[in-house]
């Protein structure tokens, strides 16, 4: 039923709290894993006034992002997984949406951080988007720091 299962990881141990249960459901469905790691643009207030900096910036999240998910692929790989791994930039939740329908997605396994109150109504949840917006199921592991 599930072939290709998407794993969002934003480096984070709240997200790896889905790797569990993702990685049990691969095992059971002889499934890949493909994790994506979204690199945000922390660096947008400067893309006129500095491009500059916003370049050297960006590129260092990018090697951040790379360097991580490298090498969470590798450890799941050395568990007999079969996984691949890609980074994508722009908004978490769109990155996130678009790669699955890009790869083919069958499922979305994502943690979800739990936030709630003040800190909710200004970030939002990447999980509630993702879950509001996808065409595919999406699992959700409410994971805790």
């Amino acid at each position: 039923m599930y072939k290709k299962i998407l794993v969002p990881l934003d480096g984070s141990k709240v997200a790896e709290g889905v790797l569990p249960h993702a990685k049990a459901l691969a095992y059971s469905e002889g499934a890949e894993l493909i994790l994506i790691n979204v690199v945000a643009n922390p660096a947008f207030e400067f893309a006129f006034s500095a491009p500059s900096i916003a370049a050297q910036t960006i590129a260092e999240e990018e090697a951040r992002g790379r360097k991580y998910i490298s090498e969470v692929e590798e450890r799941l790989k050395s568990e007999g997984l079969k996984v691949s791994a890609l980074i994508k930039g722009g908004s978490p939740a769109n990155a996130i949406l678009r790669t699955a329908t890009e790869i083919g997605a069958d499922i979305i396994a994502m943690s979800t951080h739990g936030r709630t109150g003040p800190a909710y109504w200004v970030i939002g949840s990447v999980a509630e988007k993702v879950v509001h917006h996808s065409k595919i199921p999406v699992m959700l592991i409410r994971s805790y720091d």
